[in-house]
């Protein structure tokens, strides 16, 4: 930030587990200065935000500061409505993923970023993440036909429980998560998602009847590409059932090899990579492999506030330096409408085809 630039004023709206970290992001990052937060009820924050006012609604704290942009950090339901009244306010928009519940509303919030020439980033933390940066490189390099296999199984209890619960209630876990898989999956290959599948169980009396806290769904893409992606949040979830990430095409494989040791509760383990193995399938004529696997050590890896230090710097980069965010904001919703068409495949039994 040069001296002639005043800090862009930010009103920070949800403060759970990622609305924190964003508001400790703009409190550390000279470049921001937060105006306001937002909460519904009391909470607990960190000894660096307590001097903010904390204000119960989101309308009236954005007529009242008049923000230079909105942090959307609430639960996904609010999203969609939130973008729009802070675009209409004038407002650049930031918004946890997933951008909204439905995909109309999500094509809603983008066309309004166009009509108010506002920018428009969407929480795809993974984006701003060193090591996921290289595993998409290094995948892109094998070529198609690619075969995707993630997962991110969450073994919950006590508050963390409650918290999924709550979230189940506009969210199922393969959604919420999905779309960062998924959007991992539409930046490796870029062929056209054609068909979606997706199955789902509800494991737990705790949980509505309509809900399923156990969901995996399966896309398949233009170019023959095929991809799954599996979730499940509980006190019944398996540990070695936590984490797998894998890509693999006829010319080998990129795989992230975690620690055995990680706990799936660990919040920092979503997103480190550990190492990245790399296979390559070429076979000489005896058929052995002419090429051992490259380990790629991820050394100095960012932590989960690193990486929310890291996102909120590009939310100010593309406000300063103007950068088109189209892609950004079609990405956005193409991975949302695969997720939810695997949503609408588990409550229907059928396939959905995009």
């Amino acid at each position: 930030m040069t001296s002639s630039e005043k800090p862009i004023r930010v009103l920070v709206a949800g403060l759970g587990n990622m609305g924190r970290s964003h508001a400790l992001a703009y409190h550390r990052n000279p470049g921001f200065e937060i105006v306001g937060l937002v909460n519904r009820s009391a909470v607990a924050l960190p000894e660096e935000l307590r001097g903010y006012e904390i204000h119960p609604r989101f309308e009236d704290a954005l007529a009242e500061l008049k923000p230079d942009l909105c942090s959307i950090n609430t639960y996904s339901d609010t999203h969609a409505d939130y973008a729009v009244m802070a675009f209409e306010a004038g407002c650049h928009v930031f918004v946890e993923k997933p951008l909204a519940t439905t995909v109309a509303d999500a094509e809603r919030v983008v066309a309004a970023a166009g009509k108010h020439g506002r920018k428009l980033v969407i929480g795809y933390i993974l984006r701003h993440h060193p090591s996921w940066m290289r595993l998409i490189a290094e995948a892109r390099k094998l070529g198609p036909p690619y075969v995707f296999r993630m997962n991110l199984n969450q073994q919950s209890s006590g508050p963390t429980w409650e918290t999924h619960k709550a979230l189940m209630h506009t969210t199922s876990p393969i959604v919420d998560c999905g779309v960062h898989y998924v959007d991992v999956m539409c930046q490796i290959t870029d062929a056209r998602p054609v068909q979606v599948r997706g199955m789902g169980l509800r494991l737990s009396d705790d949980i509505a009847p309509d809900m399923y806290n156990y969901g995996h769904l399966q896309v398949m893409f233009e170019d023959g590409s095929v991809g799954w992606y599996e979730a499940g949040w509980g006190p019944m979830i398996s540990e070695t059932a936590f984490f797998v990430k894998d890509v693999m095409s006829p010319r080998g494989s990129v795989s992230i090899v975690m620690d055995p040791n990680v706990r799936s509760d660990d919040i920092d383990a979503h997103t480190k990579t550990s190492v990245i193995r790399v296979h390559n399938a070429e076979t000489g004529p005896d058929g052995r492999f002419l090429k051992a696997d490259e380990h790629l050590a991820m050394a100095g890896e960012p932590g989960h506030q690193d990486l929310c230090d890291l996102e909120q710097a590009y939310v100010l980069k593309a406000i300063r330096k103007d950068i088109d965010l189209t892609r950004h904001m079609n990405d956005a919703v193409q991975s949302l409408r695969i997720c939810l068409a695997a949503d609408e495949s588990v409550r229907t039994g059928a396939p959905i085809f995009l």
